[in-house]
């Protein structure tokens, strides 16, 4: 293990509606280190989607701090928030959030226009990260125009390419049918091979037993948190399929 690239320290977060307050997180802490791939867990009304928004710095935690590759988050205004945000973390979402009049390479290219890359460094690196997903081919299709699985090596792309130091997903398999979403798995654990961090939000313990570790909340606290000793079969053979990234 190298240093961790976050580390949440007693992580609370409080809601005020009217004179009422829900503690959504009651003091949460664990690091995430370089190279590893977790599954973040909790049922309906755990803290999960909470925790989600602080660690992606779409949301501010109540007390607690968050270091974010040796920065605290905790104490940076939302300007600086959104730089540190936009240079660390690649988001993928369950509903992969491509932009339906762009073709896939234009979509990729989404994050570096805004950091302000020129057009050629940007649709070079684009093109690489198409490469890396399998999809160069396919790079001058419309979203409309490929399948679930696609859409979402797109998106995996898009979240790759400012080579951020965590890629978080959210339920990044659950629009997705089973042998799409091991396939889309696989994926993850080639990237992670090649030593990205990956952190992935889900319900599903099937998921969850395919990463390398799992953290699990319930009520706002920290119920769990396991080291996996080993990947489970069907991964090794979506792994397999993995090897010609052919969706």
């Amino acid at each position: 293990m190298t240093s961790p690239v976050l580390s949440l320290k007693n992580i609370k977060k409080v809601y005020v509606m009217g004179e009422s307050e829900f503690w959504a997180l009651k003091g949460v802490s664990f690091d995430l280190y370089e190279g590893e791939m977790v599954a973040l867990m909790g049922p309906s009304g755990s803290g999960k989607s909470t925790m989600m928004n602080i660690i992606g710095i779409l949301d501010n935690a109540t007390e607690g701090d968050y270091i974010l590759r040796g920065e605290n988050v905790s104490d940076l205004d939302e300007f600086d928030r959104a730089e540190i945000r936009n240079a660390y973390i690649g988001f993928i979402f369950q509903s992969f959030h491509l932009l339906p009049r762009l073709n896939l390479l234009e979509n990729v290219e989404v994050p570096l226009t805004y950091a302000g890359y020129a057009p050629r460094v940007r649709r070079d690196r684009a093109l690489d990260m198409l490469e890396k997903v399998g999809l160069a081919d396919k790079r001058r299709n419309l979203p409309s125009q490929i399948s679930g699985g696609q859409k979402q090596r797109v998106a995996v792309a898009r979240a790759l390419a400012m080579n951020p130091a965590l890629l978080l997903a959210d339920e990044p398999t659950g629009n997705l049918d089973t042998q799409t979403g091991n396939e889309i798995m696989g994926l993850f654990h080639k990237l992670n091979d090649e030593g990205v961090t990956v952190l992935i939000v889900t319900h599903e313990a099937e998921i969850a037993e395919q990463t390398k570790r799992s953290i699990r909340l319930r009520d706002g606290l920290l119920e769990t948190d396991q080291v996996h000793k080993q990947v489970r079969p069907q991964l090794q053979g979506a792994q397999r399929q993995e090897a010609g990234l052919a969706s």
